[in-house]
């Protein structure tokens, strides 16, 4: 199903601190728009400020683990899945995925002319960028776009290095050099080390953008020249 777009949905898109239900109003314009023109998309929800929220709580009361805090995680990326399939009912499948590795067919997801499929996190040590990449690997989609609240990736973080430099084009090789091969619970990564990996493995590319840029992301859509960061062999 190579006419299928992933979409990894960042958290920090839908629940900044509050959620931002003006961005998502213009996203659901923007998705049902391309509906209608014969697309079909893959959006996995990320947990943004909430996921955060639960782990630092939690945290604070009591000494907690790492499964602990994947797992706060992971149900705050399910009620943002369940929040965007409310919003997108009359376009999307009624279940949401949680298993990307399911044995279930998951083209069934779009038998009965459904435009969205929506999934979010699986389990603990893995990310939502990990669910994109496999639900890509498993669909035979080619492009993962990975919309987030940065417009690029970094050499290194911006917020803490002054001669950090934009990438425009990367190969996996030199990416995978720059983000590790570990995966931790909140960790601050343009596309996590494990999702890489895989990425690498089965030759997907991977389009990093602002999220809220949504004429930039129309532009991705169309193949037309766009700002963001491309990530492929």
């Amino acid at each position: 199903m190579k006419d299928i777009i992933v979409i990894s949905l960042g958290g920090s898109l839908i629940v900044p601190r509050h959620i931002d239900w003006q961005f998502l109003k213009k996203f659901r314009e923007l998705i049902v728009s391309e509906i209608k023109t014969g697309k079909k998309f893959v959006i996995i929800t990320g947990g943004g400020y909430a996921a955060r929220e639960y782990i630092q709580a939690a945290g604070k009361v009591s000494k907690i683990t790492r499964d602990d805090q994947d797992w706060l995680g992971i149900h705050a990326t399910r009620m943002n899945a369940h929040l965007l399939k409310t919003i997108f009912r009359q376009y999307a499948h009624p279940r949401i995925n949680k298993n990307p590795r399911t044995i279930a067919d998951i083209t069934k997801h779009f038998s009965h002319g459904e435009g969205i499929m929506i999934a979010a996190g699986w389990r603990p040590g893995w990310s939502t960028d990990y669910v994109a990449t496999t639900l890509a690997e498993r669909l035979g989609a080619q492009t993962i776009i990975n919309l987030s609240n940065i417009k690029y990736a970094y050499t290194k973080d911006p917020n803490k290095f002054k001669d950090a430099e934009i990438i425009e084009r990367i190969n996996w090789k030199n990416f995978r050099k720059i983000v590790g091969n570990r995966w931790d619970p909140g960790m601050n990564a343009p596309f996590d080390p494990i999702a890489s990996k895989l990425a690498q493995e089965i030759s997907a590319e991977v389009i990093i953008a602002d999220g809220k840029n949504l004429s930039n992301l129309k532009k991705i859509f169309n193949g037309e020249e766009f700002q963001g960061t491309i990530i492929r062999n």
